[in-house]
């Protein structure tokens, strides 16, 4: 039965791990995994030597988790030695698992990586360790097989797994019609799933919502909370505000179709609200120092947004890295709640942008990937 080493740091990349996991085992059901897993995949049967999960961060954050990194290189070189793994698959989180791979690469254990390093964005000189590292990659933007085929790097585009929970997603008619009541006009709130992205984004889109309410006493601000951890953060901020909101857990869907404008946070949620037609302004709020200490040197993208990346131009207003205020955020947010016709002209570009896109699959197609990579050692 063949041993496969598996690393995945963040809840997202947990679950999609989980569902890789569990599409590859639809294939080969004696196939097993070990290695950095969150609560899915151990759900999904992986044996986990280490939890990142709850200590997940983004960007620059990551370096608070420094220490933990070099714990978990350790233990990843120690069972390097002590198992013979058939193949290592590494999801996303670069600055955790692209040493990982170094790891595994050095005992000749192919290598595929799901969710690819963003080095087509910031740090381009990235992709040389990239194809020293990496045999094969199941890469979740169309843009992104090119890229990394160009660098000399077996890419295969297999469609964004967000796209699997999106399409099974069954609609709540009940609840979006007691959000529609509950005000007008309706403002979603997506703060993220990251407690430390919350924190930093959470307080300026409650500001932007105070200033909609001075024009619109009645409008309502539907909140989607993420996860408990997201939660201990939103609810004291949302009641102290004062402003007609309510928390909901694990609704975005209803919560975005109920919406006239969302405020939603740069990540893959921009795509979450894309795939609903819905207008959006899209926020972020980093360190600004660290900005123009390191990341603005290393930044190679016109746009930072996924969405207006996949674009290539910008369909949303997007306000990141950072803002020192968020009248501007308040002012184009108002813009667009005064006018339905940017708001009808914003959703038609979006559906032209995710039409083409929009693919289901993603876990079975990798899996298909990382078996044939086993097969193919064994032949």
């Amino acid at each position: 039965m063949p041993l496969i080493f598996i690393s995945a740091a963040e809840p997202s990349a947990d679950l999609h791990g989980a569902s890789l996991i569990r599409a590859a085992r639809a294939i080969e059901p004696g196939v097993r995994f070990v290695g950095i897993a969150g609560p899915a995949m151990k759900d999904a049967g992986c044996w986990a030597l280490h939890d990142m999960t709850p200590r997940s961060a983004m960007l620059l954050s990551t370096l608070g988790n420094v220490g933990e990194g070099f714990k978990i290189l350790g233990t990843t070189r120690r069972h390097f030695r002590k198992y013979a793994f058939a193949a290592a698959v590494f999801i996303d989180s670069p600055m955790l698992n692209l040493p990982l791979a170094k790891v595994a690469k050095a005992r000749r254990v192919p290598v595929l990586y799901y969710i690819a390093p963003q080095v087509w964005a910031w740090g381009r000189y990235r992709v040389r360790r990239v194809r020293r590292r990496v045999d094969k990659m199941a890469v979740i933007l169309p843009f992104e097989e090119r890229f990394f085929r160009d660098h000399r790097i077996d890419a295969t585009y297999v469609g964004h797994p967000l796209f699997d929970t999106l399409v099974s997603r069954r609609p709540d008619p009940d609840l979006r019609e007691t959000i529609r009541q509950a005000g007008k006009p309706i403002v979603a709130l997506i703060p993220g799933s990251r407690t430390h992205v919350v924190n930093a984004v959470f307080p300026g889109q409650l500001a932007v919502a105070r200033s909609i309410t001075m024009r619109y006493p009645k409008a309502f601000f539907p909140v989607s909370v993420a996860n408990d951890g997201v939660r201990r953060v939103i609810e004291p901020l949302l009641a102290a505000s004062g402003l007609n909101g309510v928390g909901y857990y694990g609704k975005n869907g209803d919560l975005i179709e109920s919406a006239d404008l969302v405020l939603v946070v740069s990540g893959t949620s921009t795509l979450e609200v894309a795939y609903y037609h819905k207008p959006m302004v899209v926020m972020y709020n980093s360190s600004r120092l660290m900005y123009h200490l390191v990341a603005r040197w290393l930044i190679r993208t016109p746009h930072l947004s996924l969405v207006n990346i996949l674009a290539g131009r910008e369909v949303v207003p997007e306000f990141m890295p950072y803002y020192t205020s968020t009248e501007r955020i308040a002012r184009c947010a108002l813009g667009l709640l005064e006018s339905p016709a940017r708001r009808s002209a914003m959703s038609r570009e979006l559906a032209d942008l995710l039409a083409p896109i929009v693919r289901t699959g993603a876990p079975a197609a990798t899996a298909a990937i990382l078996l044939d990579m086993l097969d193919t050692r064994r032949g």
